[in-house]
């Protein structure tokens, strides 16, 4: 019989270990997955601080919303972000629900964390070019972060989902007529600025930089290999993709459409 070499027990020791990890790994990622709450209607107050007539008023709302329309807007509030920042866990729960028409991307979710003090709304594809992130912020700053500075949650909530309505349904040359909801002069958008800035500082170390010239090229030879070159960012939102099918809910059968979003909307905070 022949005996084995250290070589060999070290290397199935090492795999031993390796397999121990990933299990350990794979364990933990279970655990840390976030939980989100169940679509149990077009109101899911889990926060639990929206008054019970205001939130029969908003689900009565977005229900003609959506028998009129098919724009189907989820008003959510939840009891805990669990450590994460509301852009991603919005998206990632708007996608989790489908909310809006599988082919055409019409859903808006407007969401609130309480207890970390932050909203948004997140937008569907199809709506991005209606409800622009730049009115979305609008709405967040001037209809409802003052009213939640107060404690008047559900007077927030209502007036928000009030002027989200508005600017999906009605002439632009209606509602601009609305000072709440009239963006008097174009909003720059911060990022459009520094990316000009970086542009411009890329091109003068182009010109002037042979080392940086070197470098750009071995980058576009290691691209055209197809070298791995880590994650992705997609439609300006985390590429994540829900794993829920949607189907019969607990508030009645009401369930999401199969859309999606790319992380158009606006964040804010009070």
């Amino acid at each position: 019989m022949l005996a084995r070499s250290p070589a060999t027990t070290s290397a199935k020791a090492l795999l031993s270990i390796g397999a121990g990890f990933f299990v350990l790994f794979v364990l933990v990622g279970f655990a840390l997955a976030v939980v989100y709450p169940p679509l149990t209607g077009r109101v899911v107050d889990q926060a639990n601080i929206i008054p019970a007539e205001t939130r029969r008023a908003i689900d009565t709302q977005l229900v003609d919303l959506e028998e009129k329309s098919g724009i189907q807007l989820v008003v959510a509030t939840v009891s805990s972000l669990e450590g994460n920042d509301i852009e991603p866990y919005a998206n990632e729960l708007f996608r989790h629900w489908k909310l809006g028409e599988k082919t055409k991307n019409n859903g808006v979710l407007l969401l609130v964390a309480p207890n970390e003090r932050r909203l948004r709304i997140e937008v569907g594809y199809g709506l991005e070019g209606t409800l622009t992130d730049a009115l979305s912020k609008v709405i967040i700053a001037n209809a409802i972060a003052p009213r939640f500075k107060t404690g008047d949650f559900g007077g927030g909530i209502s007036r928000g989902v009030e002027d989200i309505i508005t600017v999906l349904t009605t002439d632009a040359s209606e509602w601009q007529k609305r000072p709440s909801l009239r963006l008097d002069r174009q909003q720059d958008d911060p990022s459009d600025a520094l990316l000009g800035g970086l542009l411009v500082i890329f091109f003068i170390l182009l010109l002037v930089s042979p080392g940086f010239r070197a470098l750009i090229s071995s980058m576009l030879l290691a691209s055209a290999s197809g070298s791995p070159r880590g994650g992705s960012w997609s439609g300006g939102g985390w590429s994540g993709g829900g794993g829920w099918s949607g189907g019969s809910s607990g508030g009645g059968g009401f369930s999401g459409g199969g859309g999606s979003s790319g992380g158009g909307g606006a964040s804010g905070s009070w």
